[in-house]
This record gives C-alpha cells, structure tokens and sequence, in this order.
C-alpha cells in the first residue's frame, strides 16, 4: 500500500469517525444536563401539586429515561442496530438478572413503597432496623435521618420486607408511665395521687381521659401505668414532664416507689 492510499484512508477515518464522536460527546453532554433539568422540573411540577415522594420518583424516572434514550442515538450513531442491542440484552437478561437480584429487589421493593405509600418523605418511621425521620424515598434506598443527627441509608428490600412502623402516621399518641408503689399504700389513694400529677402537666388532652390503670402486682410492689393522651410532636416533652410529675407527687404523698427486694425464710 503506497502513502497515498495511507494518506486517503486516514483522511476518510478523520473525516467520517472524528465528527460521529465529536457528535457523542456533544449529545452525552447535552443529554446529562436536558435530564437533570427535566428531572428537577417534575420533581417541582409533581411536588407543587401532589406529594413530594411521588414527585422524587417520577423525577428520577425522567431522567433515567433521557438517558437511556441518549444511549441509544449512540448506539444508532455507531451503527448498532437497537433491534441487535435489545436482542443482546435479552440473551443476557438472565444472567443479569441473577447477578442483580438483590439490586433489582430494592428497585421492586421501592416501587411497592411509592404505590401503597406506608409512608412519606417528613415522616417518622422504625423500619429496616432504623428509627427517624425518612428523608427521601429513591428507587433502590431510603435515606432516614435519626434523632441523634446521623444519615442512614437503607436498602427498599429490607424496608419493604420487615414490619415497617409510622410512628407519626397519627396526628394523637398515647403516654404510658410505669411506676411502681409501695404495697401498704393504698390503692384508691394512690390512684388519685397519679392522676393529680398530670393535672397540671401541659400538652396534655382532655380526651382521652388521662388513666392511671393499676396492671399487677408484683414481687416488690403494685404496678400502675399512667396514661395520658397528646399531639404526636409533644410526645417526648409531656413524657418526661409526666414521669418527674408522678415521681413528685408520690414523695409529696409519702407513697414510696420500692426497690426490687426478695424476702427468704430460713426453716429451722
């Protein structure tokens, strides 16, 4: 092969495979942008309108869509057929399944979440091992910020296949107080003793009642369990507030709160 035919075949390779990359390039970078724009604009569009867990996964579906559309105007580009290429990826479908079974049974799992919706993004869960504040709900994983400020994420698997608890689903919950008195104490005065502790305690609902429901007697004293009822955001400040209450209100009364202790009778 003499230079010329070298130096035409080059110029043919220059002329023809420099401007397809040229035009790649171009199109991946224009594809990355258009998608997250339009990826952001659902997510406001839907959230304005519906809810914002609905809006993040049709947000990313957007742009996972573009995407994929971009991928394969390359391929076109390329000259790779998207008949072939789907051909391919249904000979290797099985095998990527299996390699990705766990993968694609959090991106199920995350499609049962965002269709029976047990909860949304804001509210408080236990689930997956993890209890806090569900941050955002993504196609695979679940991002829950807990109370002491750290950021866990947890597969859609392990989420969706556990016992999943929304603890802020109910705009109400109950306090429950334990305690335990004195036997020689009195039932009925004891009774009014814990009622008279939340009394004045704030945050407090009048209905429900508050109770104070004596539930056993035990080896070392009689247990009671005072109840009240409050807005699921003042749980933790009328808890606290009702546990020192009934602790005040009993020493006030002279009722003790008695240590566990075990009589043992020696027969002689």
């Amino acid at each position: 092969m003499d230079l010329s035919s070298i130096d035409e075949a080059l110029v043919a390779l220059l002329t023809e495979f420099v401007p397809k990359v040229a035009g790649v390039i171009a199109l991946l970078v224009v594809a990355w942008i258009v998608s997250g724009w339009l990826g952001r604009s659902v997510r406001r569009a839907i959230g304005a309108r519906i809810d914002q867990t609905i809006a993040n996964f049709f947000g990313s579906l957007t742009k996972y869509a573009v995407l994929i559309m971009a991928l394969l105007s390359v391929l076109q580009i390329f000259g790779v057929g998207t008949t072939s290429f789907a051909a391919v990826i249904g000979a290797a479908g099985l095998a990527i399944g299996l390699a990705l079974q766990g993968t694609l049974g959090n991106f199920s799992s995350g499609i049962m979440l965002l269709a029976f919706r047990p909860f949304k993004v804001g509210d408080v869960v236990s689930s997956g091992g993890v209890t806090g504040k569900v941050a955002d709900i993504g196609l695979f994983s679940t991002e829950i910020d807990t109370f002491d400020n750290r950021r866990f994420t947890v597969p859609n698997g392990s989420i969706y296949g556990s016992t999943i608890e929304n603890i802020s689903y109910h705009p109400t919950r109950r306090v429950d107080v334990t305690v335990g008195t004195d036997y020689p104490a009195s039932i009925a005065d004891t009774r009014q003793v814990l009622l008279a502790a939340v009394a004045d305690v704030e945050n407090v609902l009048a209905d429900p009642a508050p109770a104070a429901v004596l539930t056993g007697l035990g080896d070392s004293s009689i247990d009671w369990v005072v109840r009240v009822w409050v807005n699921s955001e003042d749980y933790w400040g009328v808890k606290e507030a009702v546990t020192q209450r009934v602790k005040e209100k009993l020493d006030e009364a002279g009722i003790g709160i008695p240590y566990p202790q075990m009589d043992v009778h020696l027969d002689k």
